[in-house]
């Protein structure tokens, strides 16, 4: 714990057999209280490695997507009375030793949400960051501070931590299955008037890494520019949008794990 608040560190994972001992080696363990594994429906010993680590396991039976692994994780973080969740990403291309930071920021009550930025603080091309990610992220990042009215240094870094109320105010079940949903509950957390922080984090790009490719990247930078024009459009009433519900319809609420438990099964705890 940190001043009192349960820690929950969550992995979505994918092929991270490679790097993943790496990774849950270098969590700050005397703060963090648990560590959960989403595998999502990975082909090697991801899922076998983490249960040999001691790190609650939990696997898609098929693959369901990057956001529909998020949905997983703090679900099940939530479950377990998680004040605080931070995403690591178990590929070690995050520093995990960011993690007492990143708690203390949300623990300290001044913000909702903290964000690992790759961008402040350094330069992501020294670290390995692919050229044209680089300008993707600066454009889109660059574009969305305009519509959105915010002033991150960037909205696309895998690294985030989460106040549960966060996780249980916003409407995530409404969000994509794909990669996208990083995007969309940032977007989401400047809708709902959530505080969000940013620490520097450098950058570590290798062959054992997870990467989305070039297409892949430009299918996400097309649903960065829709959600940003969707919340303009929201925001000038011309549209209504779901993402952006204030209902509790979408909501990871206790409410919804007890009127939806057939949801359950579609996972296996390991």
């Amino acid at each position: 714990m940190i001043e009192g608040k349960k820690v929950v560190v969550v992995m979505p994972a994918y092929k991270a057999e490679q790097t993943l001992k790496q990774t849950y080696k270098n969590i700050p363990h005397d703060i963090v209280d648990d560590c959960i594994l989403v595998d999502d429906a990975s082909d090697d010993r991801t899922v076998e490695l983490a249960k040999n680590l001691g790190v609650l396991t939990f696997a898609h039976a098929h693959n369901l997507g990057y956001g529909a692994n998020q949905k997983t994780c703090y679900r099940e973080a939530l479950k377990l009375g998680a004040d605080i969740v931070i995403m690591l990403h178990p590929d070690y291309q995050y520093e995990p030793k960011l993690v007492t930071p990143m708690a203390a920021m949300l623990a300290s009550g001044v913000y909702d949400v903290a964000l690992g930025s790759r961008i402040i603080g350094g330069s992501p091309l020294k670290g390995g960051m692919p050229l044209y990610k680089y300008i993707f992220n600066r454009i889109l990042t660059f574009t969305q501070n305009i519509l959105l009215g915010a002033k991150l240094s960037e909205y696309h870094t895998g690294y985030r931590a989460f106040s549960s109320k966060v996780l249980e105010n916003l409407p995530l079940l409404a969000n994509s299955d794909d990669f996208v949903f990083d995007n969309q509950i940032l977007t989401q957390a400047i809708v709902f008037g959530y505080h969000i922080g940013e620490i520097s984090c450098p950058t570590k790009y290798f062959p054992e890494a997870s990467s989305i490719s070039f297409l892949r990247s430009l299918k996400y930078g097309i649903g960065v520019l829709q959600t940003s024009i969707s919340y303009r459009l929201w925001k000038w009433r011309i549209i209504n949008s779901r993402i952006y519900e204030k209902s509790g319809t979408y909501r990871l609420t206790p409410d919804y794990y007890e009127e939806h438990p057939v949801e359950q099964a579609e996972f296996r705890q390991n």
